[in-house]
């Protein structure tokens, strides 16, 4: 690979390889960014429903604090949520699922596990979240792996927090709130569940 005119098209191939066919897909474009795709992908074997984001691992992801971009080095990757479906209205995540995306570009953040991204308001109608925590990637889809010097696209699980989570987060750090979730059994894929008791 020479560029990245073929990255996208294998990215999508990726994703289809593990998550099946989508049924849906919107496409989103913000001011000096490039087109940002979400993928719906319907898992109901196992009742959830999946989104993708496919443009975000265009590009690498920059320090903010560097002089200079560098086109080609740099960490890559994808955003994927699950959630349980039929129990919100959650494919109104897309656009704010573009918006998580298209920040290394617009904000020069760089996107890694551990990490936060807020939204500011609800993920989708009625929701309790408005803010992610970046999982650990790997254990869904596996990190694409492109050939020397492009670093792999990475496919980064998103987790929903409330807003207490995401405040507890901030000063216990997520290592801490993963924890607090698993202590209590918390299923994070639910779209109606509550925050998870912070207090010791």
């Amino acid at each position: 690979m020479t560029d990245t005119t073929d990255l996208l098209p294998r990215v999508e191939e990726r994703l289809r390889a593990t998550l099946g066919e989508p049924d849906a897909r919107a496409a989103v474009t913000f001011v000096g960014t490039d087109r940002i795709q979400v993928l719906r992908f319907a898992d109901p074997d196992q009742g959830l429903v999946r989104y993708a984001t496919l443009g975000m691992s265009a590009a690498p992801m920059t320090d903010p604090t560097a002089v200079l971009a560098d086109p080609v080095r740099g960490p890559r990757a994808e955003l994927v949520l699950s959630l349980r479906a039929g129990r919100a209205a959650t494919d109104e995540v897309l656009r704010p699922l573009a918006v998580f995306a298209a920040s290394p570009q617009v904000e020069g953040v760089v996107v890694a596990p551990g990490g936060s991204l807020e939204l500011g308001g609800p993920l989708w109608p009625d929701a309790s979240f408005t803010s992610v925590l970046v999982a650990e990637p790997g254990g869904l889809v596996p990190d694409l792996e492109l050939p020397e010097p492009y670093d792999p696209v990475r496919f980064l699980p998103l987790l929903p927090m409330t807003p207490n989570e995401a405040a507890w987060k901030r000063v216990r750090g997520a290592a801490a709130l993963e924890e607090r979730w698993l202590i209590n059994g918390t299923d994070l894929r639910d779209p109606r569940r509550t925050g998870v008791p912070l207090t010791d």
